[in-house]
C-alpha cells in the first residue's frame, strides 16, 4: 500500500517541482527583461525631450518589477510600492502641475506602503546614528528646497517627511540589499528635487539625469531582490 501510494503521489510532486522551477524561471526572466528596458531607457531616453516612447519605456521599466516582485512572491506591499512607481512614473513623465502632483502622490503612497512591508518584516526603530542624519537631511531641505517650490512646498515638505520614514524603517531592517535599495532611492528622489526645484528646464545635465535614473531604477530592484529573499535569509 506504501510502495503504491508512493507511486501514485510522484507524478503530483514531480507537477509541483516542475510548477515551481517555472515560476522562478519565469520571474527570473521578467527581470531580466525589466534591466534591459531600464538600460535602454537610460541610454536612449535618460535626457531626451517627452515623448510617448520615453513615458512607455520608463513605465515598463518599473512595472515589469512589480510584475516580476508578484512572481517571486514578494511582500504584498513591496508589488503594491513597485506598482504605484510605475504609476508615478508615467504622471511625471506628462506636463502640467496637475500630472506631477499625481506623480507625488503616487510616489509618497509607494514609499509608504514599502515602510509598511520593512516594519511587517520584522524591522525596528534605527538607532540614533541613522536617525540623526535624516533628521538633519530633512532639516536641510528648508533652506535648499522648500524656499523655491513655490506654490508646492507644503506638498514637497509632506513628501520628504515621507521619504524619511521609508528610509527610517529600512534602516530598521539589517544591512543588505533593502537598506542599500533604499538610500539609493532617497538619492534618486533629492537629484530629481534639486532637477525640478533648483536646476529647472534651463540647465539640463546629461550626467545627472542618467545618475538620477540609476539610482532610482536599481534602488526599486535592491528593495524587491531583498524583500522577495533573493540573497538568502
Amino acid at each position: 500500500m506504501i510502495a503504491a501510494n508512493s507511486i501514485d503521489r510522484a507524478p503530483v510532486a514531480w507537477l509541483f517541482r516542475s510548477l515551481g522551477r517555472g515560476i522562478i524561471v519565469a520571474a527570473w526572466t521578467i527581470l531580466a527583461l525589466a534591466a534591459a528596458f531600464a538600460v535602454f531607457y537610460g541610454a536612449r531616453f535618460c535626457h531626451a525631450a517627452s515623448s510617448p516612447a520615453k513615458t512607455t519605456i520608463k513605465t515598463v521599466s518599473v512595472a515589469l518589477l512589480a510584475l516580476a516582485a508578484a512572481a517571486m512572491d514578494a511582500p504584498p506591499l513591496v508589488t503594491l510600492g513597485l506598482a504605484l512607481g510605475a504609476a508615478g512614473d508615467f504622471f511625471l513623465s506628462l506636463r502640467g502641475e496637475r500630472a506631477f502632483l499625481a506623480g507625488m502622490v503616487a510616489f509618497a503612497a509607494g514609499h509608504l506602503a514599502y515602510a509598511a512591508a520593512f516594519v511587517a518584516a520584522g524591522g525596528g526603530v534605527p538607532g540614533l546614528a541613522v536617525l540623526v542624519p535624516l533628521l538633519a537631511l530633512g532639516a536641510s531641505t528648508e533652506v535648499w528646497l522648500a524656499p523655491h517650490t513655490g506654490a508646492l512646498r507644503w506638498p514637497v515638505r509632506g513628501y520628504v517627511l515621507v521619504i524619511l520614514v521609508m528610509a527610517a524603517a529600512a534602516f530598521g531592517q539589517p544591512l543588505g540589499a533593502v537598506t542599500l535599495g533604499a538610500g539609493l532611492f532617497v538619492l534618486s528622489d533629492f537629484i530629481l528635487a534639486l532637477d525640478i526645484f533648483r536646476y529647472g528646464p534651463d540647465r539640463p545635465n546629461a550626467w545627472r539625469a542618467r545618475a538620477l535614473w540609476a539610482a532610482y531604477w536599481s534602488g526599486q530592484a535592491l528593495i524587491l531582490l531583498g524583500m522577495a529573499g533573493a540573497f538568502g535569509a
